[in-house]
């Protein structure tokens, strides 16, 4: 199974350092709110390698980089 980035919708405030971080552009703001009023940021699974850069760029903890339910090939 390969890893995959995984946002917490309630932890987020949507501030973007994640996606300007992320080498492949898998995640982006969402349209989605939160309970604060956040667009939080979400994940295009197909697209993240799991490599964790946003997870390290997030101010907030909201980014936990997991096992994912992918398959590798």
């Amino acid at each position: 199974m390969l890893k995959l980035a995984k946002v917490d919708p309630v932890r987020c405030k949507g501030c973007g350092l994640c996606e300007a971080a992320c080498p492949k552009k898998a995640i982006h703001a969402g349209h989605e709110l939160n309970a604060a009023g956040y667009h939080y940021m979400v994940v295009k699974e197909e697209d993240c390698i799991g490599c964790g850069i946003c997870y390290i760029s997030c101010p907030d903890y909201a980014i936990s980089v997991t096992e994912g339910g992918r398959q590798n090939g």
